[in-house]
């Protein structure tokens, strides 16, 4: 079960980071209102970013070490348009 590290951008431009082992059904679930309770008010969200994780455990220190980011710093990390 791969795991991946998503960033999504919300409907007031505020940043998202979180991980999960499908990121569809995840975009999903925060667009019905189902997913985290940050996004819960700000949909609908768009995917920005996505980073493959090799196991629960790598993909949840890098959610925490973005999550620690400025957003001037995660805006760098997505890719430019």
């Amino acid at each position: 079960m791969p795991w991946s590290l998503y960033i999504v951008k919300c409907q007031d431009t505020s940043l998202y980071t979180g991980i999960t082992t499908d990121i569809p059904r995840r975009l999903k679930e925060h667009n019905a209102k189902k997913g985290a309770f940050y996004t819960k008010n700000k949909i609908p969200v768009e995917l920005v970013y996505q980073e493959p994780m090799r196991n629960r455990s790598e993909a949840l220190k890098r959610e925490s070490a973005i999550k620690k980011l400025t957003r001037k710093q995660k805006l760098q990390l997505l890719p430019t348009k």
